[in-house]
């Protein structure tokens, strides 16, 4: 089964730019969706961005749609979220998750059975 590592998180401040990346390790299942979901202290995890590994399909939910751009590295196992104009409302710890979806539950965490430890992102001034 598939494992991930996410990395690249931190403190910023708004308007700031990160990057996250999320390795994948063991056997990458090209039919997975890699998704990746954030959680605020007290709040439900929340879709962000997905990418299918084959075909490259891309999904993003409203609120980061403009600002957020997921990829992927064939070569390095990778899936990267690339966040620009960060605000204090994108403040989460971000989830890389791995599961074999459809396009109508990319944005459901159930339809997910791989998920990487996270990585804390902070926008404050």
């Amino acid at each position: 089964q598939v494992q991930l590592a996410e990395s690249g998180g931190g403190l910023v401040q708004p308007g700031d730019s990160l990057r996250l990346s999320c390795a994948a390790s063991g056997p990458t299942f090209s039919g997975y969706t890699y998704t990746w979901f954030r959680q605020a202290p007290g709040q439900e995890r929340e879709f962000v961005a997905g990418i299918r590994w084959s075909g490259g399909n891309t999904y993003y939910a409203d609120s980061v749609k403009g600002r957020f751009t997921i990829s992927k590295d064939w070569a390095k196992r990778t899936v990267y979220l690339q966040m620009n104009s960060l605000r204090p409302d994108d403040t989460a710890v971000y989830i890389c998750a791995a599961g074999n979806t459809i396009a109508s539950s990319v944005r459901r965490p159930d339809a997910y059975h791989t998920w990487g430890q996270g990585t804390q992102v902070t926008v404050s001034s």
